[in-house]
């Protein structure tokens, strides 16, 4: 529910309060409005959406007109979220951000996206990502430069990370599928302790170079990428550009069959 500075009313029941209808907020109408033309393609906007190019293309041109007819709507900067689950083009969404009137960019939605895509800028699709080095399972050294000349998810993940240990079967699969066609996975973990990171590891099958500083949320690489919740990966070319980021479910294969034929 989206309110205003206007005499707003709602009709309803405590019981079912999801089905009461909000009159006087034109915010809340935007709202509204934002969720009806998005109605026919919420099926793409799921953890393990399925593909359509054309579907998908569709609903980005839906957010993007959304954008462009209501710049000074205070919903507008929700529909650039919409639109960057969509799309890993940050260029197009710091457009559309920046399309925006000013005040409703300095809102608190506003300064969240405008962050979101200052730090969606820094290692985005295009760019070279920075290169690192943490110790593995056995204290050695492990850079990511070490792997230049072959596709690489580097995967962030933790032991304790219940959405990345249902992610891992998706993953072994994938690395199973195509680890022999110049691909491998880089495993980041964001566990303090060593036992439950060498555990998960082993129970989840786990087979690829694993690092790790054991320091948690603060761990540096994590810092260094600007990861605040996992998982989240970025796959990278042999020439250790970035391709894409966080692939997850059936869009991780459909990426990999598509450059490892």
């Amino acid at each position: 529910m989206f309110l205003d500075n206007s005499k707003v009313t709602v009709s309803g029941t405590k019981e079912a309060l999801d089905n009461a209808t909000v009159s006087g907020s034109v915010s809340h109408f935007d709202f509204v409005k934002l969720n009806t033309i998005l109605a026919p393609y919420q099926p793409y906007f799921g953890e393990n959406a399925p593909y359509d190019a054309k579907e998908m293309d569709a609903a980005k041109q839906t957010i993007f007109n959304f954008i462009k007819q209501n710049p000074t709507s205070y919903i507008a900067p929700l529909a650039v979220i919409r639109y960057t689950q969509l799309s890993d083009d940050v260029s197009i969404a710091d457009q559309l951000f920046n399309s925006l009137d000013p005040v409703v960019r300095t809102t608190d939605m506003g300064k969240y996206i405008g962050q979101q895509i200052a730090d969606n800028k820094h290692n985005g699709v295009g760019a070279v990502l920075e290169d690192f080095s943490q110790p593995d399972t056995s204290g050695k050294m492990v850079s990511l430069s070490s792997l230049r000349g072959m596709y690489v998810l580097v995967d962030f993940w933790a032991s304790w990370c219940r959405p990345c240990r249902q992610e891992n079967p998706n993953v072994v699969a994938n690395f199973k599928k195509f680890k022999d066609k110049n691909f491998t996975v880089l495993g980041v973990s964001l566990d303090k302790a060593k036992p439950a990171w060498l555990e998960a590891i082993s129970q989840d099958g786990l087979t690829w170079s694993h690092v790790s500083d054991l320091q948690g949320w603060a761990n540096a690489v994590a810092a260094q990428f600007k990861i605040q919740s996992i998982p989240q990966n970025f796959l990278i070319g042999p020439d250790g550009k970035v391709i894409a980021k966080n692939l997850r479910g059936p869009a991780l294969e459909r990426k990999l069959q598509q450059l490892l034929k």
